[in-house]
């Protein structure tokens, strides 16, 4: 019972990172949306944040998180209750997409653009979010040319692995920084919506998990998809 309990908490510790990466990509879409719509009027969290476009560096961030957060989940036998984790995923997307056209005056194509305090707005994008995270963490289940592309890109990727180690620690202290300089720019100016909580929260964890990354050298210990296959046999 207590193993099995920890396998499932460490399956929600797994999707909780992988969301928060897809949260971290959401609240810079709409800053940079911004950002570029109005350049060279404004400038974020300026004078604290030297320039806006660090928060491209904050994508690659939240990225180059995906995986390893994904592989703490893919390593774990949790089972499946019913149906795989990708049809729950799927069915929250649709059920929230239908929210969204019905319930919200956002479109689908402007839904993460918008930088708002509208909580059906938000509410949609929440369970958007949730959905694709179900969806990432079992994707390569949905099909199998979908996990031969996955095996073809992590193959790519494993030939890149330690430079990929260091882009992560880079990318993490970038990060650092940009969460001070949003919380710097809200404290004096002052500007702590939920909005900013909100932007705070996911870039800090977003750095942090990259260090956690780092520390545990995740990247570097990524085999080779034909490594995996033998190794199970």
């Amino acid at each position: 019972m207590a193993e099995s309990l920890r396998v499932w908490l460490k399956k929600v510790f797994s999707l909780t990172l992988i969301l928060n990466a897809l949260i971290t990509l959401v609240a810079i879409t709409g800053i940079l949306y911004g950002f570029y719509h109005a350049w060279p009027y404004w400038k974020p969290y300026s004078p604290y944040l030297i320039n806006g476009n660090l928060f491209l560096i904050v994508a690659a961030a939240a990225l180059i998180n995906i995986f390893p957060s994904a592989s703490i989940g893919r390593a774990l036998h949790t089972g499946r209750l019913f149906f795989h984790h990708y049809v729950y995923g799927f069915f929250v997307l649709i059920i929230s997409g239908i929210y969204v056209i019905t319930s919200t005056s956002a479109t689908m194509l402007t839904l993460f653009l918008q930088n708002t305090s509208d909580v059906p707005i938000n509410t949609g994008r929440c369970f958007l979010l949730i959905g694709f995270t179900l969806v990432l963490d079992d994707l390569p289940d949905v099909s199998k040319k979908i996990e031969n592309s996955l095996n073809w890109v992590k193959s790519g990727f494993c030939q890149i692995r330690k430079a990929v180690h260091y882009l992560q620690l880079a990318v993490g202290i970038i990060t650092l920084y940009v969460f001070s300089a949003v919380l710097l720019s809200s404290i004096i100016k002052p500007a702590l919506t939920i909005s900013n909580y909100l932007t705070m929260t996911t870039l800090l964890l977003t750095s942090i998990t990259s260090f956690a990354c780092v520390k545990k050298k995740a990247w570097l210990k990524i085999t080779p998809p034909n490594s995996e296959m033998e190794s199970s046999h």
